[in-house]
């Protein structure tokens, strides 16, 4: 998005007839749908091919293949989403001093959210319950509580 040049090269080629107006974006799913089509021809294959046969324990291995091979993909595509979320929290995110290195191959978030957080003001006569918001950020390896900056 923030190269001009390439957003004008894209948009071209986007809107030229041979890519039938697909998005970028379409064009690289494109292999992770053929792989997911190519796993129903095997089950299908299976299912027509008889028991014992030469042609069913090739199906077999190739079905075991495809699915290891399909299981890599979606561990690679949660891992790469996974680095993006701790990009992006990274931007947004500013530590008062920086000893803490939030983005890390092995560190992913687990589960972010706000809350509120009660002060309770008990040096006054009256108990005064002032609240703030706060968010938690759990990772795999530490729980990091942020607030909004002011």
């Amino acid at each position: 998005n923030g190269n001009a040049g390439f957003q004008q090269v894209l948009e071209r080629l986007e809107s030229d007839p041979v890519c039938q107006r697909l998005s970028l974006k379409s064009f690289l799913i494109l292999p992770f749908q053929r792989i997911t089509r190519l796993k129903l021809l095997l089950q299908n294959i299976l299912k027509r091919t008889s028991l014992g046969s030469e042609e069913e324990v090739q199906a077999t291995q190739a079905y075991d293949a495809l699915e290891k091979l399909i299981k890599d993909c979606n561990e690679n595509v949660q891992r790469m989403k996974s680095t993006e979320e701790l990009i992006y929290l990274s931007q947004k995110i500013e530590f008062e001093c920086k000893i803490f290195p939030l983005i890390s191959q092995s560190r992913r978030l687990v589960k972010c959210g706000e809350l509120t957080a009660l002060d309770f003001n008990n040096l006054s006569p009256k108990w005064k319950v002032t609240t703030r918001p706060i968010y938690l950020h759990l990772f795999n390896d530490c729980l990091l509580l942020s607030r909004p900056k002011e």
